[in-house]
C-alpha cells in the first residue's frame, strides 16, 4: 500500500476500471495451479489446512444459510505470523481469501469465495493483555466477546458491546461489521470501544493505527474508524484494542406487556422525549415471543401483543432517579402487564428470551431472512405497519425483534426453503423492507453489515460518488480485491440508475481538494 499518492476513481460498477483485477497473480497463477496449494502444504500441517470431506461443510456458509459456497481450502493458523504469511502467499498467487471467525454473520458476510481460501481465526484467541489502569484490553481477533467481559471482571470493568451472538461470536468479527447489540443506544456501536489495531492489510503489509490510550482517539485521520465496519475488504485485524468500561452499581429493568405494537411504539418515543438514556430499550411482537417461549421458557405475560424491555444502569444513585422518573412514563403508556427485576436471576430471565429470539424462531419455520434496517423512531409505527402489510401481501410470517431506543428494526421472514420460490419471494420482500427504511430517512442495516445479502441496495442509500470513492479506497489498499471479494460494494447487477434520485453531478468536493481524480 502506498500512502500519499492520489485515488484513481473509475466506477463502481466495473466500467473502465484502470488496473482492475483479472484474477491472475503476479506471477500468472491462478488457483489452478498446484504451486499455491503445495505452498500452503509448507506452512500449515495438514490438521490444519483442509481441502475436502466433511470438515469443509462447517465453512460452507455463515448464519445467512441461504448462501451457500465451498472454498478451494480452509487454513486454521495458530499465529499471527501465519495470518500474514497466507495473506502474503494469497496476494503473490492472486487468490481471493475470506477471513472467518464463529461464523454468526447473519449477512453473508464470511461467505466464502469460489476458487479462494477461507482463513479461519478461532485459534487466534488469547487475550494479550488487560490494563485495569487505563481501562483497555489487547485480544486477538478470535477471542469470543463475552470472554473479554469476563477476563475483565475481577478488576470491575466489562466490555459494553453485547450483540445476542455475544456468548459465541468473536471480537474480529465484531470489527469487520461495526456490531452492535441491545445497549448500543447508550455505548455505541463497537467502533466507539476500539482504541487500536495491528493489522496485515490484503498485500501483506503490516500496520497498526490507533494505539492504547483514549486520549490519542481523534487525533489526525480516523484509520482506525476506516477499518472498523470495512468487512473485510481491507484485510485482516491481528490485535485489537478496546475499551473497558466500569461495571455498572446497579441495574433497573422493567418488563411491559401491550395489546399492540404501536402502542409499545409510542411508549419508547416518551422514554425518549422524558431525556432519559436508558442502557437498552427492546421491543418483541407476538410471533417472536412466542418463539422466545417455546425455546427458553422466560415466563413472559400471556396473550402479549408486544413486549417492552427498558434497562437502565449505571452508578445506584443515579439509576434510582431515573427509575422514579421511568415508572410513571411506564405507568401511563397503556401496558397491561408491568414486571420489574428484583434481582439479577430475574432480571436474567427477562433478557434471557430477547437475547435468544433469533434461534428461537428456528423453531416456528425450517429457515428465515433477517434485516435490520434502521429509520428515525418518529417512523417506528410507519415501518412495522408497512411490515405487517408485506407480511399478507406475501403471505409468510414475519417476527419482529428492535433495537427500539434507536430504531434498528430486525424483522425475521419465514419461509420453508423447500418450497420452490419461497427463498425468493423472502428475499423480495427483505428487500422492499430496506427501501422503506431509507425513503423514511434510515439506512439498510444498523450492525449485521451489508455483506453479500444487501450490496444491490447500496446505490438506494449511496450517491454514485460516494460508492466511487469507497471502491477506489478499497482499491488502493487492495488492488487485485483479494480479500472478501464480492462483499458490501454492489457490481453491475446493481447500477447507480436504480437511484437517480440520490446521483450527484459536476466535480466531487474531493476533485477539488486534488485528494482524487478521475481517469
Amino acid at each position: 500500500m502506498v500512502i500519499g499518492e492520489p485515488l484513481s476513481i473509475t466506477g463502481y460498477n466495473g466500467h473502465d476500471v484502470a488496473n482492475q483485477y483479472t484474477g491472475e497473480g503476479v506471477k500468472g497463477q491462478t488457483m489452478s495451479d498446484t504451486n499455491f496449494l503445495t505452498a500452503l502444504r509448507q506452512l500449515y500441517p495438514p490438521a490444519r489446512l483442509l481441502t475436502e470431506g466433511v470438515h469443509m461443510l462447517a465453512y460452507e456458509s455463515d448464519a445467512l444459510t441461504g448462501f451457500r459456497q465451498q472454498a478451494t481450502a480452509v487454513v486454521l493458523p495458530e499465529a499471527a505470523e501465519e495470518v500474514v504469511q497466507t495473506v502474503r502467499l494469497c496476494h503473490d498467487y492472486g487468490v481471493p481469501f475470506v477471513a472467518r471467525g464463529s461464523g454468526t454473520s447473519l449477512s453473508g458476510g464470511s461467505l466464502p469465495i469460489a476458487d479462494g481460501i477461507v482463513i479461519g481465526l478461532n485459534r487466534l484467541n488469547n487475550i494479550i493483555k488487560i490494563d485495569p489502569e487505563q481501562r483497555t484490553a489487547v485480544v486477538q481477533p478470535g477471542v469470543v466477546n463475552l470472554h473479554i467481559s469476563q477476563a475483565a471482571a475481577p478488576y470491575g470493568l466489562y466490555y459494553a458491546p453485547d450483540p445476542s451472538s455475544q456468548s459465541v461470536c468473536t471480537i474480529g468479527g465484531n470489527v469487520a461489521f461495526n456490531s452492535g447489540g441491545a445497549h448500543c443506544l447508550k455505548y455505541g456501536m463497537t467502533s466507539n470501544h476500539i482504541l487500536g489495531l495491528k493489522v496485515v492489510l490484503a498485500d501483506g503489509e503490516v500496520l497498526t493505527f490507533g494505539g492504547e490510550s483514549a486520549e490519542g482517539v481523534g487525533v489526525g485521520p480516523d484509520l482506525v474508524g476506516l477499518f472498523v465496519g470495512s468487512e473485510g475488504l481491507f484485510g485482516i485485524a491481528l490485535e485489537i484494542t478496546v475499551r473497558l468500561l466500569p461495571r455498572p452499581e446497579l441495574y433497573r429493568t422493567v418488563l411491559a406487556a401491550y395489546h399492540d405494537v404501536k402502542t409499545a411504539g409510542e411508549a419508547v418515543a416518551s422514554v425518549v422525549a422524558s431525556g432519559l438514556l436508558p442502557g437498552a430499550m427492546e421491543i418483541m411482537d407476538r410471533l417472536a415471543i412466542k418463539a422466545a417461549e417455546a425455546a427458553v421458557h422466560a415466563g413472559y405475560p400471556a396473550n402479549a401483543e408486544a413486549l417492552l424491555i427498558v434497562e437502565l444502569e449505571g452508578e445506584a444513585a443515579q439509576v434510582e432517579q431515573e427509575f422514579a422518573a421511568l415508572r410513571p412514563l411506564i405507568n401511563a403508556s397503556g401496558a397491561y402487564e408491568i414486571r420489574i427485576a428484583n434481582d439479577e436471576e430475574e432480571r436474567a430471565t427477562i433478557w434471557k428470551g430477547r437475547k435468544g429470539a433469533f434461534s428461537a424462531v428456528g423453531r416456528l419455520s425450517p429457515d428465515y431472512v433477517v434485516q435490520d434496517g434502521v429509520v428515525p423512531r418518529s417512523h417506528l409505527g410507519e415501518a412495522l405497519a408497512y411490515i405487517h402489510g408485506l407480511s399478507q401481501e406475501y403471505g409468510l410470517g414475519i417476527a419482529n425483534v428492535f433495537h427500539a431506543g434507536d430504531g434498528n428494526l430486525h424483522p425475521l421472514i419465514l419461509y420453508d426453503g423447500r418450497v420452490p420460490g419461497q427463498l425468493e419471494l423472502a428475499e423480495e420482500c427483505a428487500g422492499k423492507i430496506l427501501r422503506k427504511c431509507v425513503e423514511l430517512g434510515g439506512s439498510i442495516t444498523g450492525e449485521h453489515g451489508v455483506g453479500m445479502e444487501k450490496r444491490e441496495y447500496m446505490p438506494s442509500m449511496f450517491a454514485e460518488d460516494d460508492l466511487d470513492i469507497m471502491v477506489a479506497i478499497r482499491r488502493q489498499i487492495d488492488p487485485k480485491e483479494i480479500a472478501n471479494r464480492g462483499k458490501m460494494l454492489p457490481g453491475a447487477e446493481a447500477p447507480a440508475a436504480e437511484a437517480p434520485a440520490l446521483k450527484t453531478h459536476g466535480m466531487h468536493p474531493l476533485e477539488r481538494q486534488g485528494i482524487i481524480s478521475r481517469e
